[in-house]
């Protein structure tokens, strides 16, 4: 297969509107993940959780897949795999999770064969947008693999524990109009629509949701999900008390009486 010399294995573009879009650039090989393209992505990732202009990110893949697993090379390479093999050597050494722990809202939008790993990442984004016809698929089992980098954790709080047992024992191939009925995609759209739509909705949290308060909640969503809700709400009233100490309340306020856009301060 061509390594496509020359281009990089993820695309970076930013944008005037708070957007930054990242692109899986192998479509070679359907964007499978390898350390070429973990090694760029972790490196735009962090340029954009850095930038005071970027308020959320978009991620999609080039051609006709969002990524299709784990790209492990040849039938050989994989014969000379023993009980010592360097997992970061594939997958990079950050967990898909790490995408949670963002302060930033991300945004997936799938394209195309969403496979293994490439699900995980995709799960692990906090909205998610696909193609009409994207192939979704969880296929461990028929790998002789387990489940693998937290996707048992995020597909089970997703989908449900019944769901999850389901689509992790069989490995099977699912469609994205299953999957947004399995409440794991937000939104179908035809295929030339699905980026424009994924923008619209990433331009409108831009534009019009505070940068701080997006990474309080997002730091919520992390912290409570496996809490109970007496804790969840202690935790709550002490973030509301330090959030009415900052100007994005009366921004958010004055800006709504006023009926016109906010102007929220970016994140230091």
């Amino acid at each position: 297969m061509s390594k496509m010399v020359g281009e990089p294995a993820v695309r970076y573009e930013g944008s005037a509107t708070g957007v930054a879009v990242l692109t899986f650039n192998r479509p070679d090989r359907l964007n499978a993940w390898a350390a070429d393209i973990a090694a760029d992505f972790y490196r735009h990732i962090d340029h954009a959780e850095a930038d005071p202009d970027v308020r959320v990110v978009v991620i999609t893949g080039a051609g006709r897949g969002f990524c299709a697993g784990a790209h492990m090379g040849s039938l050989d390479r994989l014969g000379e795999l023993d009980g010592d093999v360097d997992v970061s050597a594939v997958v990079g050494d950050r967990p898909p999770h790490f995408l949670l722990e963002l302060r930033k809202p991300v945004i997936a939008a799938i394209n195309g064969a969403c496979v293994g790993i490439g699900l995980t990442h995709a799960l692990m984004c906090d909205v998610r947008f696909a193609a009409a016809g994207a192939k979704f698929a969880a296929p461990y089992a028929r790998r002789g693999l387990i489940a693998e980098h937290g996707i048992s954790w995020i597909l089970a709080r997703l989908a449900g524990p019944g769901v999850a047992r389901e689509l992790l024992l069989s490995g099977r191939t699912f469609p994205a109009e299953e999957a947004q009925r399995l409440g794991l995609v937000t939104e179908v759209v035809a295929a030339d629509e699905l980026l424009p739509r994924a923008l619209r909705y990433a331009e409108d949290l831009a534009a019009n949701c505070s940068p701080a308060s997006h990474r309080v909640i997002k730091g919520q969503l992390a912290a409570d999900v496996d809490s109970d809700v007496a804790s969840a709400t202690e935790r709550a009233e002490k973030a509301m008390a330090e959030s009415l100490t900052r100007p994005d309340v009366i921004e958010g306020i004055t800006a709504f009486l006023a009926k016109r856009t906010p102007e929220f301060p970016p994140l230091s």
